[in-house]
């Protein structure tokens, strides 16, 4: 999914990682902190805080675009 980097402007991670983040969360129904351990297996320490926060500001766009998919 491409949604316009600034609006990833100040946040401490790139934008593939939230967006990774983000579509598990609206994918797969998953929790923070399952979205969280699957990070981690990767090597990337999130804390399942900031993705709440991801899905709440970014989440209406992903879920949007998942629903025109199916």
């Amino acid at each position: 999914m491409k949604i316009s980097k600034s609006l990833y402007k100040h946040h401490r991670f790139p934008p593939e990682i939230i967006q990774h983040a983000v579509w598990l969360y609206y994918r797969f129904n998953l929790s923070g902190r399952d979205i969280e351990d699957l990070l981690a297996e990767r090597g990337i320490d999130v804390s399942y805080e900031s993705i709440r926060l991801w899905c709440i500001k970014f989440g209406t766009e992903y879920a949007k675009r998942l629903r025109r998919r199916h």
